[in-house]
């Protein structure tokens, strides 16, 4: 076993295999365009004023917004007035979904953000830093006449963020202020069909609880979750890929262990990289369609955050393999200052994940945007890491220029070749070179896919009401992430050929016509032609 597939395939046989994952990486844009409907979809809610009637409010008592045991309901605050209705006594209710419909499990989250509806008044303006104090239950059942079972119960406190776009005057009482949407709750499964949410605004002048906020005419909510068809197309995905990439994952490092030398460095990265695509791979968001899995949001992006890491250290490494320095390399202690950032920010993306999905666990209601400290740690962390990204990539830029530098520099060897060696060599180059430009474009497309799904996050929180984002870009990337894993196992993998026959190689043995493109793999007799390319240009 000498070499390399990238290096022993021939062109005829590179070129197809090229074509049947440029076809894949199709399908896979076309699986998200054309048959996958958009990843989730927005539903709006306005809230229903019900009237607790009973003193000292009762606890585990639920507002039913309609149906056959609905509350007791006023249209506005003018009938609460005139009927003597305190506002400790309005229960705001939220039914999810809207009547007729169920929640699934194959929404997979929900996240519901809130808006309140605001009236001008001259003598009840909204304060300077208002916080409005939320008392807020959810319960659930999974039938129309079953009782409601508390999920979770919470005093929440929300800053207000509203503009009043005209003057204001009393010709101008009664229009609507302008409030940005707020966080509200998110649910890492969707474990029931029906879901009620009563949300309370207790009022104390005494305590200064909810004064100075304005007229609240009404709540509105917004839910959002994962549509079941954009579950079922991502679901089936993984479930094709993963035996896919485990198969080639044990057929490499098989093809490795049968060598007589220990694996290098480019071999134990690309093996672990195909171990982590494996782990991402691996569908147990199966289980969430039937068990009560709350934690799936925070182990998928424990997971993501796992296999960003090892894609990101792996292209450093991978480039450094291939820029003929003279250093030492093969070790990874070289690599420790540009790795070592990146396990750092790794390790920071899941100490802000912990911050927010793990307490949400217990809490759905909690949110780090919900306080000014929180929205400025999450603004920096978002721009910071949009920054970082971008930086990694012109990085890698820069070691991917380096690499292509050195190559070129190899080809004041080849006029001195036989023309067969010197036509195998330039080859080899444009199939380096190749490789490292596919490589560019995966770090591109996987950084603007970062960038956007983190703005896209913002968005539902600081209020984009309309969550459309292209599924064809989520199955894209997703599918060439495997792809490139694929490839690259399928090209590094030892090959059972070499190069020529015994003549040719005997004859660059004479003539010393070696030229070296990477500076690790190495054969059990030496080094082999994909890793060996320096030569000595012509035994001078």
């Amino acid at each position: 076993m000498a070499g390399a597939i990238i290096e022993n395939m021939s062109t005829k046989k590179l070129v197809i295999v090229g074509v049947i994952l440029l076809l894949f990486q199709a399908f896979s844009f076309m699986v998200g365009g054309l048959i996958a409907p958009s990843p989730t979809t927005a539903v709006h809610y306005l809230a229903t004023k019900c009237v607790d009637a009973v003193k000292g409010h009762q606890s585990g008592r639920w507002f039913m917004p309609w149906g056959p045991n609905q509350c007791d309901k006023i249209q506005d605050f003018d009938e609460a007035m005139s009927k003597k209705i305190e506002a400790n006594d309005i229960v705001f209710a939220v039914h999810i979904p809207l009547p007729n419909k169920e929640m699934s499990p194959w929404f997979q989250f929900m996240l519901v953000i809130l808006q309140f509806d605001i009236a001008f008044k001259m003598y009840n303006q909204i304060e300077d830093g208002a916080v409005a104090t939320i008392d807020v239950g959810v319960a659930y059942r999974d039938d129309m006449l079953g009782e409601w079972t508390e999920m979770a119960h919470s005093i929440e406190r929300r800053k207000l963020s509203c503009n009043f776009t005209t003057t204001k005057t009393y010709e101008n009482e009664g229009r609507y202020y302008e409030c940005d949407l707020l966080p509200f709750m998110e649910l890492g499964n969707v474990a029931h069909k029906y879901y009620l949410l009563n949300i309370r605004l207790p009022v104390s002048e005494r305590n200064k609880i909810n004064v100075g906020i304005g007229e609240i005419k009404d709540i509105r909510l917004v839910g959002i979750h994962q549509n079941g068809g954009f579950t079922k197309v991502w679901f089936a995905m993984k479930t094709f890929l993963t035996p896919s990439i485990l198969i080639i994952l044990v057929w490499y490092w098989r093809r490795i262990t049968l060598m007589t030398r220990p694996p290098v460095l480019l071999e134990k990265v690309i093996f672990a990289l195909g171990l982590c695509m494996t782990f991402i791979n691996i569908p147990v968001e199966w289980f969430s369609v039937g068990f009560n899995w709350t934690w799936m949001l925070l182990f998928g992006d424990i997971r993501q955050g796992i296999f960003y890491a090892m894609l990101l250290s792996f292209w450093i490494i991978f480039c450094g393999e291939h820029l003929m320095d003279q250093m030492e390399r093969n070790r990874f202690s070289i690599y420790w200052k540009q790795v070592g950032p990146i396990v750092f920010g790794s390790f920071c993306l899941f100490i802000f994940d912990m911050c927010e999905r793990g307490v949400q666990l217990k809490n759905p209601f909690y949110s780090i945007w919900a306080s000014d400290v929180g929205t400025e740690l999450a603004m920096a962390f978002i721009i910071v890491a949009g920054i970082c990204a971008c930086l990694y990539f012109l990085f890698l830029c820069f070691m991917v220029f380096q690499v292509f530098r050195n190559i070129s520099g190899k080809r004041s060897s080849l006029p001195a070749m036989s023309k067969a060696r010197r036509l195998h060599y330039e080859g080899l180059i444009f199939r380096f070179k190749f490789l490292m430009l596919v490589t560019l474009t995966c770090a591109a497309m996987t950084v603007i896919f970062f960038i956007i799904s983190q703005v896209n996050e913002g968005h539902w929180h600081w209020g984009d009401y309309t969550v459309q984002v292209n599924s064809a870009f989520f199955t894209g990337i997703y599918g060439m992430w495997n792809l490139y894993v694929f490839a690259i196992m399928f090209l590094y993998a030892p090959s059972h050929k070499r190069y020529g026959d015994e003549q040719s190689r005997g004859e660059s043995r004479a003539s010393g016509e070696d030229i070296q493109l990477t500076t690790t793999i190495t054969h059990v007799d030496g080094p082999t032609e994909i890793y060996k390319m320096t030569g000595k240009a012509a035994q001078e």
